[in-house]
């Protein structure tokens, strides 16, 4: 569910609803379940509807970032959480990542830092985010999310035949739509990662691919398109060939200067 606090502050600032006093008490039991699982020296953070506040029972994820747990284990208690708790939600999904994915001047651990500032709330261990400053809305933002559009793209294009085209299509759209919010936020000078919202404003802006963004908005929720449409989607002329070329020449990739 889109964050209704999300958007630039008066000085120009992202802004988002992400808070720990937002979680909502229902899934409470979740976090200390696997709170009660993670070694103390590493740092857990909550973000997406669960964060903001706007989760609901049973339908939302419950969405976990975690730095220093390993991602076989990771992995693993997100399966047994997603199992104890089948009727409080869809599913809980652990990232693990390193710290290091926070360091350097790059635009990929720009984008982590800018996410875990704005977008995470601390739940436990050590909080890397706490010293980090409000970051922009701006380009770099939108590079830092989504600069990996154009890698994205290659990666869909070599998993078409050999991943199921009906889970390859829903990370396709997602991934996707979120490029289209960062291409939105730049155009209007805004903020949003609102998948609908960008696909409705981009479809005013590019009427043409109105109809693919629409089909890639229905993609995102659920999936399921047939090999022949994922094989479509990602093809030479294509939408998804066409959004990451106006993400290249509004915003830029990874590691190249706008």
């Amino acid at each position: 569910m889109a964050d209704p606090r999300e958007g630039v502050t008066s000085d120009g600032l992202i802004r988002t609803g992400a808070r720990r006093d937002r979680v909502p008490s229902a899934f409470e039991p979740v976090l200390a379940y696997v709170l009660g699982r993670v070694p103390p020296e590493v740092s857990v953070h909550v973000y997406g509807s669960v964060a903001n506040g706007t989760a609901t029972v049973p339908a939302s994820d419950v969405d976990l970032l975690t730095i220093g747990l390993p991602a076989a284990a990771a992995s693993g208690l997100g399966a047994d959480a997603s199992a104890a708790f089948a009727e409080l939600c869809r599913g809980v999904e652990i990232a693990a990542v390193s710290s290091d994915d926070y360091l350097g001047e790059g635009d990929e651990a720009y984008g982590n830092r800018v996410f875990l500032r704005h977008y995470c709330a601390h739940l436990a261990g050590p909080d890397p985010g706490a010293g980090l400053p409000g970051f922009r809305a701006d380009a770099r933002a939108a590079r830092g999310f989504n600069g990996d559009i154009d890698r994205s793209l290659r990666r869909w294009r070599a998993a078409l035949g050999r991943d199921d085209a009906g889970d390859l299509s829903r990370r396709i759209a997602r991934k996707s739509l979120l490029a289209v919010a960062g291409l939105v936020s730049v155009h209007d000078g805004t903020w949003t990662t609102d998948r609908s919202a960008a696909a409705a404003r981009w479809s005013e802006i590019e009427p043409s691919l109105a109809p693919g963004l629409a089909r890639l908005e229905s993609l995102s929720e659920t999936g399921g398109a047939s090999e022949e449409e994922t094989g479509t989607l990602l093809g030479a002329g294509g939408v998804i060939e066409h959004l990451t070329a106006r993400f290249t020449t509004d915003i830029g990739l990874w590691d190249r200067k706008c």
